[in-house]
């Protein structure tokens, strides 16, 4: 009798291909602030996702760096194996309502949490991922001591979307841009200490 017949219940060992270990080293799915590093990531997405419906984007490139190296703890990239399918960036501001200042300058005494953009891949569009990050980033924001409430500006085709998120509608932005009109809206940010002392925040 052979030595590997004496062992039946060795089985033989199957070897993944370089391509499946590598695949498999990558979580499927990760929550996690943006860096600089990652800011040509969110221009692609942004870039395609904003300049067929608007023809410009939020945030142009050196913006979006600008961002991330002031205040990246106000970003939120989504990322399924290793690859960013969405994200949203924001920034500090320290009035009630927002102004036209309000599109480039982060506020590091501000209470308000002034959502830039939220943008999806095109290939994973239609999915609910926006609403879920949204969801994600206003957990995060709740493990903030800084921020009580969330203010972002939108077309009003999207108000129905921020509203399913929470968000209620504080009426005409006084910020324009080119020809567009927004509205302004407002999510209350609330339970910090709960919320730090019970999510591992």
């Amino acid at each position: 009798m052979s030595a590997l017949s004496a062992l039946p219940f060795l089985k033989p060992i199957q070897l993944r291909s370089p391509r499946a270990q590598r695949r498999h080293t990558l979580p499927a799915s990760e929550f996690r602030c943006l860096g600089p590093g990652d800011a040509a990531s969110v221009f692609e997405i942004e870039r395609e996702a904003f300049i067929s419906v608007s023809g410009d984007c939020p945030l142009h490139l050196d913006e979006i760096r600008h961002f991330l190296n002031l205040c990246p703890e106000l970003s939120l990239g989504w990322f399924e194996e290793g690859r960013l399918v969405a994200f949203i960036i924001g920034s500090l501001w320290d009035q009630e309502r927002l102004s036209q200042a309000a599109l480039t300058l982060h506020k590091p005494q501000g209470s308000a949490v002034h959502i830039h953009v939220l943008a999806v891949h095109r290939t994973v569009r239609q999915q609910g991922k926006g609403s879920i990050l949204m969801w994600r980033y206003l957990q995060h924001l709740r493990c903030l001591p800084c921020a009580r409430r969330a203010l972002l500006m939108c077309q009003p085709f999207l108000v129905p979307f921020y509203q399913k998120c929470g968000f209620q509608a504080l009426g005409p932005c006084g910020v324009t841009v080119g020809d567009m009109a927004f509205v302004e809206m407002q999510h209350a940010v609330r339970g910090h200490a709960f919320m730090r002392r019970n999510s591992g925040c």
